[in-house]
């Protein structure tokens, strides 16, 4: 968790109500009011430049650390204003992220789980070993990468590269996992492991997924936002918005193929 104060269980997990995003003066997102609830997969679908991952980089901080980035309005995440929190690095362990690209760190395959325990406070190799078997394990990767666990993660393909990210932010033990275009860089088959993945984890997370595949959003969201020009322009039941509920004409034609 975040702090130590518990969360009402019927609270959302994460209230965004009037934020504004801009960078340098120039607004990204304008007027964004949304609630996710615990467990669920939220998705967020939406051309380029439409905001979506300027709204994930302000979930957990990151204009702390992206010249220029400037953020209004209030973020609630587990209870508590992300923008009042003083304990940044609380806040930022208890979100895993998942870039669009596999970002690894130049770190060995079994370093790159074994981060985030050691930094709180995990001792025991005993310990460690297991939450690297369990968090490659729950990414689909670890009968693949067992037998070479000292390999650098940089070495491995694409698919096991993203896998291997995703085990990466599982070792955080997060209460919200964030995914932004996952499967940019990765094959077919290797997305279907990862979207069956993510469907297991929802048992325990809850998950935010941007992506520009309008069928993946319906494959795995419980609800559905679409983002336009850095404005939510509506947000349904995923089945709802997928099977004529849309309530404006642009979702609908961006759902369609005929956006643009």
């Amino acid at each position: 968790m975040v702090e130590e104060t518990p969360v009402a269980a019927s609270a959302p997990i994460l209230s965004v109500k009037n934020l504004e995003i801009s960078y340098g003066g120039q607004k990204a997102l304008s007027g964004v009011n949304l609630e996710i609830v615990e467990n669920e997969i939220f998705g967020i679908i939406g051309p380029a430049n439409a905001g979506k991952t300027s709204f994930l980089k302000s979930i957990n901080r990151m204009d702390m650390f992206t010249p220029g980035m400037q953020v209004s309005g209030d973020i609630v995440f587990a209870g508590h204003n992300v923008k009042r929190l003083k304990n940044v690095y609380a806040l930022r362990s208890a979100i895993g992220v998942v870039f669009p690209l596999p970002v690894g760190l130049p770190m060995t395959i079994y370093d790159n789980v074994a981060l985030a325990p050691r930094l709180r406070g995990v001792k025991s190799k005993v310990d460690i070993d297991i939450i690297v078997e369990r968090c490659l394990a729950r990414a689909a990767l670890w009968d693949e990468v067992k037998d070479r666990l000292n390999s650098l993660g940089s070495l491995l393909s694409g698919g096991q590269q993203q896998r291997l990210t995703i085990a990466r932010a599982l070792s955080q033990e997060p209460i919200l996992l964030m995914l932004d275009e996952f499967s940019i860089a990765v094959d077919p088959v290797t997305t279907m492991r990862i979207e069956d993945v993510l469907k297991e984890l929802k048992q325990e997370m809850t998950i935010i997924l941007v992506t520009n595949l309008v069928q993946q959003a319906n494959r795995l969201a419980d609800r559905t936002a679409f983002f336009l020009e850095g404005s939510c322009i509506e947000i349904n039941d995923t089945q709802s918005l997928f099977s004529g509920g849309a309530s404006d004409q642009r979702t609908i034609d961006y759902i369609e193929g005929r956006f643009g």
